[in-house]
């Protein structure tokens, strides 16, 4: 809008939450200086979502075994119907939970229920929950689980990633906006390419769950360095002294 423009015009520093959309301002607003806009990724409270071993939501729930966990609205932007339509190539005793709901409109939301219960016909350890978890409930399950997957088409950042790593799980996530910023390719987990070739994009993200999953003791590792990055880079500190160092630097 023109107030949107002359605001981004006329302001001393415009903060981005990640490379990307830094780019995307500095594309839609040509008139704007580059040098004032700053990237100042958002954090995750690391005390929030931090390793939790409790087991009563598993029991509660009725998960058992090893299992891979999607954690988000249903959208076409999360990307769910591409993970569910791949995941029917994964071996039989991997599990997949999926904490996920509110659909913004009925098309996709039929469709992800319709692959939902495709998968469970066949499958007895697919879970879906469709009603928001209580947060505790959620780092548990984020916590069990081995992998946690993240096909979305485009995030500014990616939350959710640093939610999982938080709590020591790996991370299996398309390479779209913000998510390669988060996650570490070959460090803290996997990136899958995107295409607007979908079918390549879910056989692609089918090959990741396999290999991944077939390597336990990689996912662990994946999962500690998944925690020290978010301490370390994403934690509420690191966020607060960057943003307090652009807000000096203005006021000088």
């Amino acid at each position: 809008s023109w107030a949107e423009k002359s605001a981004y015009e006329a302001a001393d520093a415009i903060i981005a939450v990640s490379d990307g959309m830094r780019a995307d301002v500095i594309s839609a607003y040509p008139n704007v200086d580059p040098k004032k806009v700053v990237t100042i990724r958002n954090g995750v409270d690391i005390n929030k979502f931090a390793p939790n071993r409790k087991t009563e939501a598993l029991s509660k729930h009725g998960i058992t075994g090893r299992y891979a966990i999607f954690v988000g609205r249903i959208t076409r932007q999360k990307g769910l119907a591409h993970l569910l339509r791949a995941w029917k190539s994964v071996s039989l005793e991997y599990g997949l939970v999926l904490a996920a709901g509110s659909p913004d409109e009925p098309g996709i939301g039929n469709e992800v229920a319709e692959l939902i219960a495709k998968l469970q016909s066949k499958r007895k350890n697919i879970w879906w929950l469709k009603e928001m978890l209580p947060h505790d409930e959620l780092t548990a399950l984020l916590t069990a689980a081995d992998l946690f997957i993240c096909p979305s088409i485009y995030e500014p950042l990616g939350i959710v990633n640093l939610e999982a790593m938080g709590c020591t799980t790996a991370v299996l996530a398309s390479d779209v906006g913000g998510i390669p910023e988060v996650v570490a390719d070959g460090e803290t987990g996997k990136l899958v390419h995107y295409s607007e070739n979908h079918q390549k994009y879910e056989s692609d993200l089918t090959e990741q769950i396999i290999n991944l999953m077939n390597q336990p003791d990689l996912l662990i590792k994946y999962g500690i360095a998944g925690r020290n990055r978010a301490e370390t880079e994403f934690g509420w500190d690191a966020v607060a002294k960057a943003t307090m160092a652009l807000y000096q630097k203005v006021l000088k």
